[in-house]
């Protein structure tokens, strides 16, 4: 197939004129047959780089995905653009799986969803040898390999399918994997090195906000009040999960609905299918939930608790804004998340532990830096970006920067002469002198230590406490108390600084939500509210999301061009042959009326 007639195929099926950042390179490749590694953000229209093939190239795609719900949203956005599409899962019925199965072996399907467990197995591979396959896609292609941070052993059993078929490419994806996971992918999946192509990890449309946890309902309740799209909220326990999830609720009046392992899965799977079909619920769940969403609408990601590495931050904060519109990433961290990470260190196997670290530490340079926090994230990738990005909260409203060496020798000292077995609040006493009874009968109040803090630098002992345990120089006891760790003894000597960003005071209230929000939708635009509420009709008619139909950025296009045609509909962004064909009239009627 020529390249015109891959535009055309281009934008026949998905409503698109051209290819976006490197879809081309990787789609060039899969044309000419040859096996690839594609490392792209969410919401780089990684799916596109095998669909288009799957409907360009004689034969099936064989698509192996992970989990079951992000096959058949995928798949129900493939069917919406015409693409004839079928899963194999254990969660279809016997008549389906029939029907799927019957398709395949009749040449009748562009793309066929597996997940890793039945690809691997012997009686897929015969049934693949019974109708002519196009390409295998292997997408969170970072579970093959044990330095990824979601290994998974099915994956590794996907080589002997893949090398059955030696004519057939393949196509791996991911959107996380850094240097050393993806030679290991490459190596596992038998994809050559010069198969690589790495479209760079900064996703410029997400604000990212970090902040340190004092009140998280209120700090949630105020970024949902700026925030009206839907929205995830990821906790670090079940019961946190459903106290947020009803506190929210109960504050905000917005649909909250909670999610984790611990809930009946017919209760589980409901709330996922409300918050896939919802334009402004928020969902409050563990980091079980998310990776199987394919909901490009999503316009915020915050965080309860401090996520585990910076790969799993980068990936769950990639579920924001996959549509391409403005969203963000807030992060509200506590010392507790630290000291609780470092000590299940001696949970995880030897040879493990150190590589455990590292990833902790990553995690205490981003909350901490007073630098651009985008910069930092893609530096962890490899990357050489630009110093500040202009879009997250350290460029937008930067911190002072204190150079708390001399306060952090004091800190540590004092830690140090009571025994390293006392909490802060003990801790702060001795240092500013008070005269408290369980300082005086432990004797405290003689040690060098006593009263060494003036009223000048008391309000900086919590802010330098929590960086210090972010960073490992302060660790907790088995009973609450702090001990030396890390680099404390580099620091003492004066062999290791101690800078501390303290961020500006935030304003509260409506001033800040007036001056902080700004949607990107119109607002009170009669036509897109119109076009909204069409679209809305149209999905609960046909059973699927929204965002299935079009996507916001469509409708908003077609507010402000408002075309009169079937013909100047179709040449909007997002809007292919099928969808022009079975949508086109029903909103263009909506655009004549207003």
């Amino acid at each position: 197939m020529t390249a015109p007639d891959l535009l055309q195929k281009l934008h026949d099926t998905f409503g698109f004129s051209a290819f976006r950042g490197v879809q081309d390179q990787v789609v060039g490749r899969i044309m000419a047959g040859k096996s690839t590694l594609a490392v792209m953000p969410t919401g780089a229209g990684k799916s596109l780089t095998y669909q288009l093939p799957a409907v360009a190239l004689p034969g099936t795609c064989v698509v192996i995905s992970p989990l079951i719900a992000l096959m058949h949203d995928q798949l129900r956005s493939a069917e919406a653009n015409g693409i004839r599409a079928a899963s194999l899962t254990s969660a279809d019925d016997p008549d389906y799986r029939e029907r799927a199965i019957a398709s395949f072996r009749a040449g009748e399907l562009d793309l066929l969803y597996v997940a890793p467990e039945r690809a691997s197995q012997g009686h897929f591979r015969e049934l693949l040898s019974r109708a002519p396959v196009s390409l295998f896609a292997i997408d969170e292609a970072h579970c093959v390999s044990e330095w990824g941070h979601d290994f998974r052993p099915d994956y590794r059993a996907l080589r002997p399918l893949m090398d059955a078929f030696p004519q057939v490419p393949r196509l791996a994806l991911t959107a996380t994997a850094d240097a050393h996971t993806r030679a290991d992918v490459l190596a596992q999946l038998g994809i050559p090195d010069d198969g690589l192509i790495v479209a760079g990890f900064d996703r410029p449309n997400i604000r990212y906000a970090i902040r340190h946890r004092d009140n998280p309902v209120r700090q949630l309740t105020t970024l949902m009040a700026e925030q009206p799209g839907p929205g995830i909220v990821y906790a670090p326990t079940r019961r946190k999960v459903e106290e947020l999830a009803d506190k929210l609720a109960l504050v905000t009046g917005r649909p909250v609905l909670p999610y984790h392992a611990g809930l009946d899965p017919q209760v589980r799977a409901a709330n996922q299918a409300a918050f896939v079909a919802s334009e402004d619920m928020v969902m409050v769940a563990t980091v079980a939930f998310g990776m199987g969403i394919d909901k490009p609408d999503v316009r915020f990601v915050a965080h309860a608790g401090v996520p585990k590495s910076i790969e799993s931050y980068y990936q769950e904060t990639g579920r924001a804004g996959r549509d391409g519109d403005p969203s963000v990433a807030l992060l509200l961290w506590g010392a507790e998340d630290f000291a609780r990470a470092r000590m299940r260190l001696d949970e995880v196997e030897e040879s493990r532990r150190a590589g455990e670290r590292s990833r902790i530490d990553a995690m205490s340079r981003l909350v901490e830096t007073a630098g651009c926090r985008r910069a930092l994230l893609l530096r962890h990738f490899g990357e050489d970006p630009p110093a500040t990005c202009g879009n997250c909260d350290n460029c937008l409203d930067s911190p002072a920067v204190v150079d708390a060496t001399t306060l952090a020798q004091k800190l540590l000292s004092a830690v140090y002469r009571t025994g390293q077995s006392y909490g802060l609040g003990h801790i702060e006493k001795v240092l500013l002198g008070h005269d408290d009874e369980r300082v005086r009968q432990r004797g405290h109040d003689r040690l060098t230590v006593f009263g060494i803090v003036g009223s000048d630098e008391a309000t900086l002992l919590k802010p330098l406490a929590r960086a210090l345990q972010a960073r490992g120089s302060l660790v907790p006891t088995e009973h609450g108390g702090l001990a030396l760790g890390g680099d404390a003894k580099e620091v003492l000597k004066g062999e290791a600084a101690v800078m501390i960003a303290l961020p500006p005071k935030r304003e509260s209230g409506r001033k800040a939500r007036r001056d902080r929000s700004g949607g990107f939708n119109p607002v009170g635009d009669p036509l897109f509210d119109a076009l909204r509420t069409l679209r809305r009709d149209l999905a609960a008619e046909a059973g699927v999301p929204p965002y299935v139909i079009f996507h916001d950025s469509t409708l908003r296009d077609m507010a402000a061009l408002r075309p009169a045609s079937l013909s100047e509909l179709g040449q909007l962004v997002g809007i292919g042959a099928r969808k022009l064909e079975a949508y086109g009239e029903a909103f263009l009627n909506v655009i004549r009326q207003h």
